[in-house]
């Protein structure tokens, strides 16, 4: 079986095409009806469909009973024939509790599956893989790393959504204790990769090193500890990042366990105080919180700086006043250049792992999938082209095999 995307425009209530118009329970016409986006999701934007054929009674006994009891025989006596006679080797579980979707926040799992659902057709239209969403309705650590071990025998991989900071740590890394399949929070790693990729190109394109860099990070979340650990285990010259109380620095006494760590590792600089004021001197702004950083502090930075202000859909600095001061601008919108977007890394990452059938996804598969991303540039490399467009077809197919090559050299490969 296989994941597809249906067309929108079937009315799934009624069975006929969608000029049937949807109506509220008093009579009137749903204004809903005439919004793109609403008209796009009716009926859901995924449906199952079979990879083979079953036209007759032979078609039948082997698709099902009696052909189908050979294989799960085969499988009862050896379990590895999984992979090959079914679709686990290439299916993706898309896991949520609804807690932090997109900038919406804690709206529950109800609410999160439209997002689940998108997640899982970029999979399949950017990465060929398939993936099933899941939205769970529990959010304690123990609860949820339970269920999804338990479902994980169906699954080649498991892609953790929108979880929020600080649970989503602990999750990842009980479930990667757990499971022998890859585990993947997207949020911090996909994340962490393409902005790793853009800012080698970046450095690149100003003739310095990742190693000459100083960087600031906005928001200390799943995704700004991600990225700051990844920048870090890449090679980047220093790193702090923000939260609402300022620099996350060792002198403070009210951080997480998770920002107690960061702290050991980064801010070399021993800076203190806010984010603005961290940011004089500093050759990289990395936005993941919203908000907004006020222009002064934008100027204040080193010449020829960096700004990616990913905060959707208002950027932490608007490009028209980044672009006073910095040298790149980048952002996580796809209206203006450089989208920093996760899509450039989950489908290719995940694609690359089962395809080897990696038991999980390691710093060096991570940073393999970074440098393919930063090489699909190429010679186009520009100050508004550090990054490729997910609509690039090189993208995927680069990064797929970069992972697949990283996860046999590090030894997580299984084939």
């Amino acid at each position: 079986m296989a994941a597809e995307i249906v067309n929108p425009r079937s009315d799934s209530s009624t069975g006929s095409e969608g000029d049937v118009e949807p109506v509220n329970s008093d009579g009137s016409v749903d204004s809903r009806a005439f919004d793109p986006a609403f008209a796009l999701h009716r009926g859901g934007k995924m449906a199952v469909q079979a990879t083979v054929p079953v036209r007759d009674k032979d078609d039948l006994s082997l698709a099902y009973t009696p052909g189908v009891a050979k294989v799960c025989s085969a499988i009862a006596e050896q379990p590895d024939l999984v992979n090959d006679y079914t679709w686990k080797s290439n299916v993706v579980a898309v896991v949520t509790d609804g807690t932090a979707v997109l900038g919406l926040g804690d709206i529950g799992p109800e609410a999160s599956l439209p997002v689940m659902e998108g997640k899982a057709i970029l999979f399949k239209q950017f990465g060929g893989v398939d993936a099933v969403p899941i939205a769970l309705d529990c959010t304690g650590v123990d609860e949820i790393v339970e269920t999804v071990a338990r479902l994980a025998p169906s699954f080649g991989g498991v892609n953790l959504e929108d979880i929020s900071a600080p649970r989503c740590f602990e999750i990842e890394r009980k479930l990667q204790e757990r499971l022998d399949i890859p585990v993947f929070h997207d949020d911090q790693h996909g994340t962490a990769v393409v902005t790793l990729a853009a800012l080698r190109n970046a450095a690149k394109l100003t003739g310095r090193s990742l190693g000459e860099l100083r960087a600031v990070i906005s928001g200390a979340g799943a995704a700004g500890i991600a990225i700051a650990k990844f920048l870090l285990e890449a090679g980047i010259g220093d790193v702090a990042v923000a939260d609402r109380k300022g620099v996350v620095s060792s002198d403070r006494d009210d951080l997480t366990d998770v920002k107690r760590e960061l702290a050991g590792i980064s801010n070399k600089a021993g800076l203190s105080g806010s984010l603005d004021a961290a940011l004089a001197g500093a050759d990289v702004f990395i936005g993941v919180s919203g908000g907004t950083v006020p222009e002064p502090a934008v100027a204040s930075m080193a010449e020829g700086a960096f700004v990616f202000a990913m905060a959707n859909p208002n950027p932490e600095v608007h490009p028209e006043i980044a672009h006073k001061y910095a040298a790149v601008v980048a952002t996580g919108r796809s209206d203006f250049p450089n989208q920093i977007n996760n899509v450039l890394a989950f489908p290719g990452i995940f694609a690359g792992a089962l395809q080897v059938r990696a038991s999980r996804i390691t710093e060096g598969m991570k940073i393999a999938a970074a440098d393919a991303l930063a090489a699909v540039v190429g010679d186009d490399l520009a100050a508004d082209y550090v990054i490729p467009s997910p609509f690039d077809e090189r993208v995927a197919p680069a990064v797929t095999a970069a992972v697949a090559a990283a996860a046999r050299a590090e030894g997580v490969a299984r084939r």
